[in-house]
Parts: structure tokens; sequence; C-alpha cells
């Protein structure tokens, strides 16, 4: 009883960096930073809803971002004005031009559209094993990117859909981020994810003991897709604006950084390489923009913040290969119990 209470202890542990992390962020009553503290929180969310799968599963998936495309073009259909979606999504169904929802339960219906497209190509993705189940991950990525480039009336294509309302800031994105964090320690500790985690470290151990891999991957990466997609409508309403070029390489392999960096055996891994690598960023993009010290400027060269950033977690695999956390999740410590006097005696007796 008390191993699980102590487990359970992450995502309290989790969420209080995250809200010290935001807090501070408000204090300096910064813009710039408190834009930056809600992409980071965005973040945290993505990469956990990755962590849900991938961590547990150890298959690593190149098709995420597909999820997030799909929650965030969801979000968008049901948000727009009536105008808009005349203007930049002429043939979406009458219904759907017409709806015009609460950001919040465009939110939750975006994350289980996601979920449903992920029920559906996972039924078919994961049948496959290894590297094979990766290469088709990166398939289902390249399809939804193609689909969501050239739907012109429905998703706009190439062509960016403006007009979103800009709903998420640092606290909104914080109450998500901590919401993924409690979903992925619940189904990591439940015996779904203790089984999972058993095929990830012997498959044909787990098959003998009569686990059935292909169904704890599929509900893994259903729960997985959802808060994939809630993260998807999250970015949209943080910048407002939606163009299929945000879900494709970029965030793809940012994600899978950040999720190695810290650690991809745990959850507190998770956490941890979205907010080191985001601070990361952020320092390296005010660097090439140029700081003042005293009478001398400095700037960074173009283009340094990726090379820099490649450096840091080629040093960081190298010296932490199981990432900054070593796998280990941030607990509560249990406290071993003391002997008085009088019963140290009786066992010395």
């Amino acid at each position: 009883m008390q191993n699980r209470l102590l487990a359970h202890s992450t995502p309290l542990i989790l969420a209080l960096i995250l809200l010290a992390f935001v807090a501070g962020v408000a204090l300096t009553g910064d813009r710039a930073l408190a834009r930056m503290a809600a992409e980071t929180l965005v973040r945290v969310t993505l990469v956990v809803g990755l962590w849900i799968f991938v961590g547990n599963s150890g298959v690593i998936s190149f098709g995420h971002a597909g999820y997030m495309a799909t929650g965030a073009y969801c979000s968008a259909w049901l948000t727009l004005k009536p105008q808009a979606k005349a203007l930049f999504l002429p043939d979406l169904p009458v219904w759907l031009a017409n709806a015009e929802w609460h950001v919040f339960p465009a939110a939750i219906a975006s994350g289980f559209l996601a979920a449903f497209v992920a029920l559906i190509s996972g039924a078919a993705i994961l049948r496959l094993t290894g590297i094979a189940a990766s290469i088709a991950t990166f398939a289902f990525l390249a399809i939804v990117y193609t689909v969501y480039s050239n739907w012109e009336g429905v998703t706009g294509a190439t062509s960016s859909v403006v007009g979103l309302t800009r709903y998420v800031g640092p606290w909104v994105a914080l109450a998500w981020a901590v919401a993924a964090i409690v979903a992925a320690n619940l189904y990591a500790n439940s015996a779904s994810g203790l089984a999972l985690r058993a095929t990830r470290e012997d498959e044909v151990a787990a098959r003998a003991s009569g686990i059935d891999q292909y169904r704890h991957r599929l509900l893994s990466l259903v729960i997985s897709g959802f808060f994939t997609g809630v993260a998807g409508a999250l970015f949209g309403h943080s910048l407002g604006v939606l163009n299929p070029d945000s879900f494709y390489l970029g965030i793809t392999f940012i994600a899978l950084a950040m999720l190695v960096v810290g650690g991809i055996g745990s959850l507190s891994g998770a956490v941890t390489g979205v907010l080191v690598l985001s601070l990361l960023i952020e320092a390296l993009v005010r660097l090439e923009q140029g700081i003042t010290i005293g009478e001398a400027a400095l700037a960074l060269p173009s283009g340094a913040q990726e090379i820099l950033i490649g450096i840091v977690m080629i040093l960081v695999l190298i010296l932490r290969p199981a990432g900054l956390t070593g796998g280990a999740e941030f607990r509560l410590r249990a406290r071993t119990p003391r002997l008085s006097f009088d019963q140290e005696q009786t066992t010395t007796n």
C-alpha cells in the first residue's frame, strides 16, 4: 500500500515543479516569457502523451504529430466563426461549417477524434513489432501530412488557417499538462501499464505469461492519441494560426529529442526533457537576437540554435545514455522505521 502511495507522489511532485515554473514566469511580468511558458506546457502535454505509448511499450513512434494535427484542425473546425470557415474552409459539411463551440469542449472533442484515429491506425500498425512498427508510424505521419496539405476546402491545404481564439496562456496550459501527467501516471501503474512494460522488457517471457501485447499496446496508443490531440488543439489556440507544416518533421523530432534527453524510461524524464530543452531553446533564441552586456553587444550567428541544441543532445546521450533522470521517477521516500531503545535491547537479548 505504501509503495502505491509513493508511486502516486510522482504527479504531485511534477505538478509542483510546473506550478513553480509558471509562478516564477508570472512574477517577472514578461510577456515573451509568458508566451514561452505556455508553449513549454503545451509541449509537456504533447511529450507526456507521447510517453504514455513510447515509454511503456518501447516502440518509437514517429506518427504522433499526425494525431496532433488531427486534434488541432478538429478544434479549428469547431471553434472558428462561420464567416471565417466560409472563407478559409468552404468545403466543410453544413453542420460543421455552422458550428461555433466553446474552446474547452472543442479540445475534449479534438482529443476523442485523435483517439479514434489512433484506434483505427493502431489496429493495423501495432500488428507489427520493432523497427517495422516505427517505420509504419512514419508512413502514417506522411499520409496525414499529405492529406492535410492538399485537402484545400477542408484544411486550407498549405495556406494558413487564421482567426483561432488565442485563449491558451500559461495557466490553461498548466491545467492540461497536469491532467496529462496524472493520466499518464495512473495508466503506468495500472494492470495494463504494468503488463505493457513487461512486454517492453522481455516480449517472449511476457507472451509466455499470457499477456496480450497487441491489446495493451493499442489501449496505450488510444490514451496517448487523446492527449496528443488535445496538445494539437492547445497549440492552435496558443498561436491563433494553423499550417500543416507545423505538424510534420520539426515537431516530431523535437518531441522525441525531449523524451530521449529527459529519459524515455520515466514520466519524470519526459517532463524534465521538455523543461530543459525548452529553456535552452529560449536562451539560444534570445542570444541569436542579441543581448547587451554593459557597452558590449553579444549575438550568436543565425542558425547557431539548432547546432548547439544538437551538440547538447549528443553530449547528454554520451554522458547519460538513459537520459538526465536515468529512467528514475521523482518520488517521496519512505521513512524507515527506527527501533526504540527498549526494542533494541529486546532484539539484542
